[in-house]
């Protein structure tokens, strides 16, 4: 749950209150941000958030998630955290890792039939992070949508990292990927951006070693799904979705902010 210093990094990023808002605020937004993580990582249903917790009703959390995601408040706060990692010497720019699919159940928008089972539709996520694990960058997609054409837009949608003397970083200096990444053209790409593909090609054997390598992916995966409202996509639009799974994001960024303190 929220403490009081994940609270102070969320609460700048908040939108003002608005002026002619039809009745006063009856439970403060540090409360609202409480029942939403209760929702991520419990996956309650929010007609189900008792109001004896003290979060204020289900509906009125829903509508906080639907408006901070309007205003950016979670990618904001992914940004801040990986800037604060960045300037505690965290993130291992020398590689990046790149895992896709992880079909995700249940109806909306960004939904296809499930390559498990193409009576359901579904959608996945598609994951990069850094040599540590660290979540830069998840997608939403359809669970049909080839894996090779998110390879760049993972790779573009890494934020800007501040932190350090400099302009912020937003590239890494290898990809590391498996052979469901193998494309000529992406190697290219990458090239022409001065990132290192290491790609293993189809067909052939595996990169030596990469296995080991790519393992830090995996453990971001397992991270990342051990909220439970991610295991199962419930919010039929895809921006509430998204918002969980930046809001996820920034919390293992948080967590592993706070190991790097004494």
């Amino acid at each position: 749950m929220a403490d009081d210093e994940l609270w102070a990094l969320v609460e700048p990023l908040l939108p003002p209150w608005p002026e002619r808002s039809p009745g006063p605020r009856q439970v403060s937004d540090q409360f609202f941000l409480q029942g939403i993580l209760f929702v991520l990582c419990n996956d309650t249903a929010w007609q189900l958030l008792s109001l004896e917790l003290g979060f204020g009703s289900g509906q009125t959390c829903w509508h906080r998630l639907d408006r901070w995601q309007r205003a950016g408040v979670f990618d904001q706060l992914h940004r801040v955290l990986l800037a604060e990692l960045n300037a505690a010497g965290e993130p291992d720019w020398s590689r990046a890792c790149g895992r896709f699919p992880h079909p995700r159940e249940k109806g909306g928008g960004d939904t296809g039939p499930s390559p498990v089972d193409r009576r359901k539709t579904g959608s996945k996520h598609h994951l990069i992070c850094d040599g540590r694990g660290t979540p830069l960058k998840v997608i939403t997609t359809a669970a049909n949508v080839n894996d090779i054409t998110q390879t760049l837009a993972l790779v573009e949608g890494i934020p800007p990292v501040a932190g350090r003397p400099g302009r912020p970083r937003r590239r890494p200096e290898a990809l590391l990927g498996d052979k469901g990444y193998d494309s000529n053209p992406n190697r290219g790409e990458l090239r022409r951006r001065r990132i290192l593909p290491v790609i293993s090609r189809k067909r052939s054997p595996n990169i030596k070693g990469i296995g080991k390598l790519r393992y830090v992916v995996e453990q971001t995966f397992a991270l990342l799904h051990a909220f439970k409202r991610l295991a199962v996509r419930w919010e039929r639009r895809t921006e509430l979705h998204d918002a969980f799974v930046s809001l996820a994001c920034s919390l293992i960024c948080y967590r592993r902010l706070k190991k790097t303190r004494p």
